[in-house]
């Protein structure tokens, strides 16, 4: 495991619904009335939380048409903005970071900027969606591609996830990870993080000339 308040990182990636963003209600809400039109078992949805739709579509619904399957979920997340706030110490995480942050998403980039402006964020410069990868989360293509972006050794930036299969992505693009406790218990992101907090109210981020520092608040 490594030490994340005694290195100094490159750049540091942010996942966005359920480590930025609360965006639980529109998710639910979206996924359920989308399950139930298309003969879909509700609990088939189960343990797919940072996975692109495009990929649980696949997964749950290999009998439907897959383009407009997923096109038809995307309109429903797309119209649905209720109840979508910015998470504790998100807003100010995300600042400090400075131009050395990203933001990592397996949603597309007209979602993402929905629920970011729903939420008071100002977006950052680097945003990698699902508009942008081949293959998603877990793969590593979505974290790697961001520090390229920033110019950033992948091994030399820090990944800050709420879900299993975001740090798995993190973990294999070589990246340092943060598991943040919004909407996965603990014990599941302790395997695959080398801290876990609350959320990142519990971290300050520092931007320092060479890179970004965190620690942990008192």
């Amino acid at each position: 495991m490594r030490d994340i308040t005694s290195e100094l990182f490159d750049a540091v990636l942010f996942d966005n619904d359920g480590t930025l963003i609360d965006s639980r209600g529109p998710v639910v809400r979206s996924w359920l009335a989308w399950a139930a039109d298309h003969g879909v078992p509700a609990e088939s949805l189960v343990g797919f939380h940072g996975v692109p739709s495009s990929s649980i579509v696949t997964a749950v619904a290999p009998h439907l048409d897959p383009v407009a399957a997923t096109a038809d979920i995307d309109r429903r997340e797309l119209a649905d903005l209720e109840g979508v706030v910015a998470l504790p110490g998100a807003v100010e995480a995300v600042v400090a970071a400075g131009w050395r942050s990203a933001i990592v998403t397996s949603a597309s980039r007209e979602l993402l900027e929905l629920r970011l402006g729903a939420a008071g964020f100002t977006p950052p410069e680097v945003m990698v969606t699902a508009d942008d990868i081949t293959r998603g989360k877990p793969d590593p293509q979505p974290y790697l591609m961001a520090a390229e972006r920033l110019g950033a050794d992948p091994a030399r930036c820090l990944v800050v996830e709420d879900a299993p299969a975001g740090l798995r992505s993190g973990r294999a693009a070589g990246a340092a990870t943060v598991g943040v406790v919004t909407t996965t218990a603990a014990e599941d992101l302790e395997p695959l993080a080398d801290l876990v907090v609350a959320d990142l109210s519990a971290l300050a981020f520092r931007l320092e000339d060479d890179g970004v520092r965190v620690t942990l608040r008192d």
